[in-house]
């Protein structure tokens, strides 16, 4: 990393100056940047545990989808290692430490950042309803109000019913009314049960000392902005919207009070801002080697990960089977701070198949049998099992490699 002087952070915006990078990033140093801030560069810290990676994130994706294991699950065990599933979701689903709402997409979020989404349950209520209308909402929220203050936390089924019989999204009344009031932050998620959510009144489920929406919308998003240029360590005006699905417009109204420091990083061509604790110290330690779900956040958002790892990467769980090119749930291999291949992966009892295998080259066989062979372990496998290589020769010696 090199600098000509002190950094000087001026205001940028889509029409106006970019900003005066004085700080000049080789592709290396942002994608080894980039890696450390998302934990998978240098010592775990494993005392801090799954509580600890999501407190770093900033913000956990959730996902239906179970292969080896869900993907929240998967994003401490990308960082940490076997951490058994049981503490993972302990660490997320006891006590109030932690929340679900609308972040990246449906997330896992630290309790601490509860004030800071309350721009986006204003926006919810400005807008008066979901995709589901109630003919009479107050009545509905009213009913599910006097329950969850009668009877504690409940699932929607307890409250009485989560659907009317039909297709999924054939949502009850009672359903429509406590997913409105989440979205406004009457009532909040803090646990799953059986992977339905849990609901509570949050003035009673979220601290004292959080329960407030006294920010205003900008020092929402100036929050908002910082964290997600912590947790991605150096990144363009789009990643940091993305990070947290704000506008492009609102990431500009508040760069300038981030913090973030304006840089300039070879083959990027677009300006991009670094947090100054990343800029503080090379990136230097251990990286893992492991496989990611296609909903970690060092891969969430693929143009991103294609400028800096030059890694294509899709999900195709929803193309048809037919269409698809790498297979179902598809999760790339990390390994020496690159992405060298990929893998479909399925459970059948004890034995972890990989259904479908890409490899970058000779040097990812080892590291895949490695990360193959770690994930098995983790779901009580104790076999592996190629059905599929792309290339003969490095399936002959993947298998080799696994036995």
């Amino acid at each position: 990393m090199t600098t000509a002087a002190p950094v000087k952070v001026r205001t940028t915006s889509r029409n106006g100056p970019a900003p005066q990078a004085e700080v000049r990033l080789s592709a290396d140093e942002a994608r080894r940047l980039a890696l450390r801030a998302q934990g998978l560069l240098g010592a775990p810290d494993r005392r801090s545990g799954a509580r600890g990676v999501l407190r770093r994130l900033g913000a956990v994706q959730l996902d239906t989808i179970s292969v080896l294991a869900r993907s929240h699950e998967l994003v401490p065990y990308a960082r940490l290692g076997a951490v058994p599933r049981s503490a993972v979701e302990e660490a997320y689903w006891s006590g109030d430490h932690a929340f679900e709402y609308w972040s990246h997409a449906a997330c896992i979020l630290p309790v601490e950042e509860w004030p800071h989404f309350a721009f986006r349950r204003r926006a919810r209520q400005a807008r008066g309803h979901r995709w589901h209308v109630l003919e009479d909402v107050e009545r509905s929220c009213a009913a599910v109000r006097d329950r969850l203050r009668a009877e504690g936390p409940l699932t929607a089924t307890e409250l009485g019913g989560a659907k009317n019989g039909g297709e999924w999204y054939d949502w009850s009344e009672t359903k429509i009314a406590v997913e409105w009031m989440l979205d406004t932050g009457e009532v909040v998620c803090t646990r799953r049960r059986g992977w339905k959510r849990v609901y509570d009144l949050a003035e009673r489920a979220v601290p004292d000392a959080l329960f407030h929406d006294d920010l205003d919308d900008a020092e929402c998003i100036r929050r908002l902005v910082a964290q997600a240029g912590a947790a991605m360590g150096v990144a363009t005006r789009a990643d940091l919207a993305d990070y947290h699905r704000l506008k492009g417009e609102q990431v500009d109204t508040v760069l300038e009070g981030t913090g973030l420091v304006p840089v300039e990083v070879e083959g990027w061509s677009k300006p991009a801002w670094a947090a100054p604790e990343a800029l503080a110290a090379e990136p230097r330690g251990r990286h893992r080697t492991t496989l990611l779900s296609p909903f970690d956040s060092l891969i969430w958002d693929r143009p991103r990960t294609e400028r800096i790892f030059g890694f294509t990467h899709r999900l195709e769980a929803y193309v048809p089977k037919a269409k698809r090119i790498h297979g179902y749930f598809v999760m790339p291999l990390l390994s020496g701070g690159r992405l060298v291949g990929r893998v479909d992966p399925a459970r059948e009892g004890k034995t972890l198949v990989a259904r479908q295998v890409s490899l970058e080259g000779p040097k990812a066989v080892a590291p895949m049998a490695r990360a193959l062979w770690e994930a098995a372990e983790w779901v009580g496998c104790d076999a592996v099992r190629v059905e599929r290589c792309d290339d003969a020769k490095l399936a002959a010696a993947l298998v080799d490699a696994l036995g």
